[in-house]
């Protein structure tokens, strides 16, 4: 008996039809859109890899970059970002608990970790949001020369980064204080920083103890690898004398933290993942509500709950390759 005519009458390996490989319509075009999305943020991911390449000298350093942690001062390098990665890749658990629980027909199991999706992603969206404002108001402050740079302070006693209210020295006839016997009124520009550049550099004169460091790290095979270039006194004095402006913190223009790629791509690619958590949540919310109303108890499965758990799943799984990308490595 011929075994290839048999095996072609007892199995039918691909049929076509409305649901090719047993997948319904619905999940198959949230598999094309999700590939789809992929190679958005593998264009995105790949542009900040070759920018970094060509830039690396002169990058940020995410350790010295991303420090906060809400309600605590000092230096915690990371922490927040891994408690963010933390409650996110929670909540994928808690999806798939939930997806389980819809194949069992487990109405309240569902109820019970759809909600709790809904609260890490909240969570996260909201420390993302947290860390935006904290990335964009600065820490420390610097000084932009006019060729772009980025001119930081550090204290020699501590060696630690020195913020320029630590330093600078106030000086009246700067600004034009605003009263109303002189009738200043702000109408349009941009807001002044904190201090002028004046105001830094006469600061930085009288405090000896306070150097410059450059955005460039120190080359490879030198001691001191991976830290960022102090310059000496006389040197600083040098390169503040081409000192255009004092930069506060990080937008798409200017950026204290140093290359303001750095800043673009931040935005840009948090901003635009966070945009999709965002929508997780939302679209998490209105599948929760009609599990709630038994909608899907009605239809007599659950797949709603697994189509927006591979959304979810595809935005937690982006999330590791971020955080991987952006901040470690």
């Amino acid at each position: 008996m011929d075994s290839t005519v048999a095996t072609g009458s007892e199995e039918n390996v691909w049929g076509g039809g409305n649901q090719p490989l047993g997948a319904s319509y619905g999940k198959l075009m949230m598999w094309f859109f999700l590939v789809s999305d992929a190679l958005t943020f593998s264009g995105l991911l790949a542009a900040y890899g070759f920018s970094r390449f060509k830039f690396i000298e002169t990058w940020p350093i995410a350790d010295e970059v991303f420090t906060h942690v809400p309600f605590f001062h000092g230096n915690f390098p990371m922490y927040y970002v891994a408690f963010m990665t933390f409650i996110l890749i929670m909540s994928s658990v808690t999806m798939v608990l939930a997806v389980d629980a819809g194949h069992k027909m487990k109405k309240n199991a569902v109820i019970w970790y759809m909600f709790l999706t809904i609260i890490g992603g909240a969570i996260f969206v909201g420390s993302q949001g947290w860390e935006w404002a904290t990335f964009i108001k600065g820490d420390y402050g610097a000084i932009e020369t006019k060729g772009g740079r980025i001119l930081q302070f550090v204290n020699t006693e501590t060696g630690e980064r020195a913020g320029i209210a630590d330093f600078a020295k106030n000086i009246p006839s700067e600004r034009v204080n605003h009263e109303s016997k002189n009738g200043v009124w702000f109408y349009e520009g941009e807001a002044l920083p904190s201090f002028t550049v004046n105001e830094v550099v006469e600061g930085f004169k009288a405090h000896p103890n306070i150097a410059i460091r450059t955005e460039a790290i120190i080359q490879p095979g030198n001691e001191g690898q991976g830290e960022k270039t102090i310059l000496s006194r006389a040197e600083g004095l040098a390169k503040l004398a081409n000192a255009s402006q004092v930069v506060e913190g990080a937008n798409l223009i200017h950026n204290e933290y140093g290359s303001r790629l750095f800043a673009d791509f931040f935005f840009f690619i948090t901003g635009f993942h966070g945009f999709h958590v965002t929508s997780g949540v939302v679209i998490n919310l209105i599948i929760f509500f009609n599990v709630i109303l038994g909608t899907y108890e009605k239809r007599g499965h659950y797949e709603m709950v697994e189509k927006v758990g591979l959304y979810w799943h595809f935005v937690d799984l982006v999330w590791v390759f971020v955080f991987t990308f952006f901040y470690l490595v």
